[in-house]
């Protein structure tokens, strides 16, 4: 069983963190979830407490504080760290080391051999930016594994690259790269 500390950014892909959340835990991994505030106001955060057993984290100031430093505990829990969807604003916020949110605080407070993937989600413009390109290729430098994005149709309308890659290929290249299985 591997500790896992999922974060959601803000994406029309969250339903896809839901699904992807449950089949963790079906999976048989302890799942803890953080969303980013703007993720927070696209689902609830008790959805996904329902399908991991565990409250789900939008704020380290929250009245639901259980004591000490969220960030911290939530980074020394972890054994892996996984942000699906991860959209272009967080893409950037992680290569740049902001800690706006508490996210972005426990992304920094990971120790070095804690392994992080990255699963982008966007419009495929976006995807294609110079500055979106240029932060990945940060965060691959900084030791992220970077699970690109599926072309297909995407909930803006567009056609491309952009897509969340589907949660059963996620737990999969994670059971192959990460489990050991």
């Amino acid at each position: 069983m591997t500790n896992i500390l999922l974060a959601a950014g803000a994406s029309a892909a969250l339903h896809k963190a839901c699904d992807l959340a449950s089949k963790l835990a079906q999976d048989g991994h302890a799942v803890r979830t953080v969303l980013t505030p703007r993720a927070a106001k696209l689902v609830s955060p008790q959805l996904f407490e329902a399908l991991t057993g565990e409250a789900a984290r939008t704020d380290e100031f929250s009245s639901e504080r259980e004591g000490g430093m969220d960030h911290i505990d939530l980074a020394r829990w972890t054994s892996l760290f996984l942000v699906a969807p991860c959209p272009a604003d967080l893409v950037s916020r992680l290569a740049l080391g902001l800690a706006g949110d508490l996210v972005g605080t426990v992304a920094l407070a990971l120790t070095a051999e804690t392994p992080r993937y990255l699963c982008p989600a966007m419009n495929p413009h976006m995807w294609k930016a110079p500055a979106i390109q240029r932060n990945l290729e940060q965060l691959r430098s900084d030791g992220w594994n970077i699970l690109e994005p599926e072309e297909g149709h995407l909930a803006c309308g567009d056609e491309g690259r952009g897509r969340l890659v589907e949660p059963q290929e996620i737990l999969a290249r994670l059971r192959a790269q990460a489990f050991g299985r």
